[in-house]
């Protein structure tokens, strides 16, 4: 019996892989329903006006090709995804650096951050948050062979710590009492690690890989088995990876959630993660096997 649900389950898994490159159309189980949910007329004016989403050049998440000007990334395609299900038709981009996604957001020059961020203390007295859209988690990253013996959180307290400025590594580093070299790009932030201007900076595992993976000379490293507080997971950024909606927008950000719920459920999001070179252990935050 137990064979047989091995060989059932590999079936399925290796039929999946198959209908992935294959092209797949990620079909909907129904059409999305807000008629009576105009509330604020946010979601009303998305639908009838486009939508204006704010990203900072930061791959793989969000970036600009400057080819042709589109915008692409990991975000940029779950989000698209979810408003093509909920029938937003007109989308344009507004990029800028990541610290001033919340305050375009707020002086309404954008109506969504569509760059993934994630709840925080001090983001939650400002804006709301849509459901989420998937998961990474922090990187503790150093120069190759770890000069300043760099195990731990707590080993943070003694250091610089490089983070991005605005981004939930630097509000939870600054909550630890660090002290905190902030950056405005990801470019300046990998470079000034490299070139030994800060010993260790705080990013998303995520981003690091990328960096890695992509500049096989740069001379830096993740701190691997490192133990993630609590906190940083659940009260400063590190949980789910969403997206930032206005207050007052309630009915938009009640549709859009609703949207990223069905792009997860109809494997779309699992798609793009797998493009990324990600796997499903990136939809959820507990520990679940690849």
């Amino acid at each position: 019996m137990l064979a047989a649900c091995a060989l059932v389950a590999t079936t399925f898994a290796s039929s999946q892989i198959r209908a992935e490159e294959a092209g797949q159309d990620f079909r909907f189980e129904f059409k999305p329903d807000f008629a009576a949910c105009e509330g604020d007329g946010s979601l009303k004016k998305a639908l009838s006006d486009g939508i204006v989403l704010g990203i900072s050049p930061s791959p793989p998440y969000t970036s600009i090709d400057p080819a042709n000007g589109k915008a692409g990334g990991i975000d940029v395609e779950i989000v698209e995804s979810a408003l093509q299900w909920l029938g937003v038709t007109k989308i344009s981009y507004e990029v800028a650096p990541f610290s001033s996604l919340t305050p375009a957001l707020l002086s309404k020059r954008i109506d969504m951050i569509a760059a993934n961020i994630h709840v925080t203390p001090d983001r939650l007295e400002v804006i709301s948050f849509t459901g989420p859209g998937w998961w990474y988690g922090p990187a503790i990253t150093v120069l190759a062979g770890n000069p300043s013996s760099i195990q731990s959180f707590e080993d943070l307290k003694s250091h610089k710590v490089g983070a991005i400025a605005g981004s939930a590594a630097d509000e939870y580093l600054r909550s630890m009492g660090v002290e905190v070299v902030p950056f405005q790009t990801d470019a300046d932030q990998f470079m000034s690690l490299s070139q030994g201007r800060v010993d260790v900076i705080l990013e998303d595992d995520v981003k690091v890989a990328t960096f890695i993976n992509e500049n096989q000379g740069a001379g830096i490293e993740m701190v691997a088995g490192v133990a993630i507080p609590d906190d940083l997971i659940f009260t400063y950024g590190y949980g789910y990876a969403r997206y930032g909606m206005r207050k007052d927008d309630c009915s938009l950000r009640t549709a859009i959630s609703h949207a990223l719920a069905e792009v997860r459920g109809n494997g779309k999001v699992s798609a793009v993660l797998r493009q990324n070179g990600l796997s499903d252990r990136n939809l959820f935050y507990f520990p679940v096997s690849n």
